[in-house]
């Protein structure tokens, strides 16, 4: 709640999540921050792989809680004729269908883009994929592993003297996710403008929204491409810099913390290397750009790293904030945790979580990004258990009676 009302634009709208692991739950874990009512499809008995995903405990890891918050889950077996008839009367109680299968799997098991359009000539197909549904690669199997060495990401991460390395979250997946959420809401204000404005009903081509993992890493390597095409640039791993711009970088304090300080500004520079007791390199006529500098970092990375070493993290920060210059510390989740920003925007948030087998008090999950009305929006609900919505979707959504929903929990053996 905010004020005396509860924050949702996207109240009213209810997706279809027929998506395991992190691309396509990340899209309606997003939907669902906002409002959407997410109905999240998953097997009989193991569900989303995502619950056994750094599983520390019981049976359901925080991993799958997180990603899954403000959803409902229900189980329905899409292998069999009784599971696929129930997706497509749900699909056409919704507006958004998500999927992050194989290419070529829905039209495989008959729930493909042309059965769900005769369902509902309204709804809106996200379709997340390693490689895209058209292509050569399209029939590939992929992780985001994968799709980020392809995209030109991993090339570029890591020291310049050891193999690429891969960062500690699944970035690509996270990524596909976010755009398959921004499609997703753009075909449905494309779709509602053409209502409201009594304009032809959006084709079903426009209807899907095509997302591949590799195509949203390769989307963000800014100008990675038109250098190379351009100029013959080939970008190389720079370890903690980034490719001409300097000075930024990570330091060691003289207590062994580390902090990031990006001084890489023409004006803040001045003022950088005066602090760090350097005004040579601050009166240097061959410093005063980006490129100049960049050619230098080797020389000014080893006199910052000998300044921030005859000082503690606390006191470098201190120093390096009253002088204007961006700095800042390396954040483990204890920093995070513990961190007053982060706590004035509501960005953790503690709710009581069950690992399947207890439940753990006042655990912190991170907020609702983007911030509305000046606080995350409340977390409403952890990923739920496995089916724990089946009845409830199945009665209110079809209509189904308590005996046809039994029928349905028990065929091709018990569901729950």
């Amino acid at each position: 709640m905010h004020g005396d009302h509860t924050i949702a634009p996207l109240a009213g709208v209810r997706v279809l999540e027929l998506g395991n692991y992190i691309a396509a739950p990340t899209a309606g874990r997003l939907l669902g921050d906002f409002g959407a009512e997410v109905i999240k499809v998953e097997r009989p008995r193991t569900g989303d792989e995502l619950r056994n995903w750094r599983l520390q405990a019981g049976t359901t890891s925080m991993l799958y809680r997180t990603i899954n918050r403000n959803k409902k889950s229900i189980v329905l077996d899409l292998k069999t004729e009784t599971g696929r008839k129930l997706v497509l009367e749900l699909a056409h109680h919704c507006d958004i269908l998500l999927e992050n299968f194989r290419p070529g799997t829905l039209e495989k098991w008959g729930i493909g883009p042309d059965v769900l359009n005769e369902a509902n000539p309204d709804l809106i197909i996200t379709r997340v994929s390693a490689f895209g549904q058209t292509g050569p690669l399209s029939p590939r199997p992929g992780f985001a592993a994968v799709a980020e060495a392809l995209g030109g990401f991993r090339e570029l991460v890591g020291d310049p003297d050891r193999p690429p390395v891969r960062v500690g979250v699944s970035i690509g997946d996270s990524i596909a996710g976010l755009y398959a959420a921004f499609g997703s809401v753009m075909a449905l204000f494309q779709r509602e403008t053409r209502k409201r404005t009594a304009g032809p009903a959006v084709p079903l081509g426009e209807r899907i929204i095509d997302v591949a993992l590799n195509e949203a890493m390769l989307s963000m390597m800014e100008s990675l491409v038109p250098d190379y095409e351009a100029y013959g640039l080939k970008r190389e791993r720079t370890g903690g810099r980034m490719e001409g711009i300097a000075p930024s970088n990570a330091y060691v304090c003289k207590d062994g913390a580390s902090i990031v300080v990006a001084g890489n500004g023409d004006s803040i520079f001045q003022r950088y290397m005066r602090v760090i007791e350097r005004p040579d390199l601050a009166d240097d006529p061959e410093l005063t750009n980006n490129d100049a500098r960049w050619a230098r970092r080797e020389e000014l990375d080893a006199a910052i790293g000998a300044w921030t070493g005859r000082h503690t993290q606390a006191e470098a920060l201190r120093i390096l904030d009253e002088a204007g210059v961006p700095s800042g510390p390396i954040y483990t989740a204890a920093d995070i945790c513990q961190d007053e920003q982060y706590a004035a925007r509501d960005m953790i948030q503690r709710l009581p979580v069950s690992t399947g087998e207890e439940v753990l008090e006042n655990v912190g999950f991170p907020g609702i990004v983007p911030v509305i009305g000046g606080k995350s929006l409340p977390i409403r609900s952890l990923g739920p258990d496995l089916g724990e919505h089946t009845r409830a979707v199945l009665a209110e959504v079809l209509g189904m009676s308590e005996e046809q929903i039994d029928a349905v929990v028990h065929s091709e053996g018990a569901f729950l």
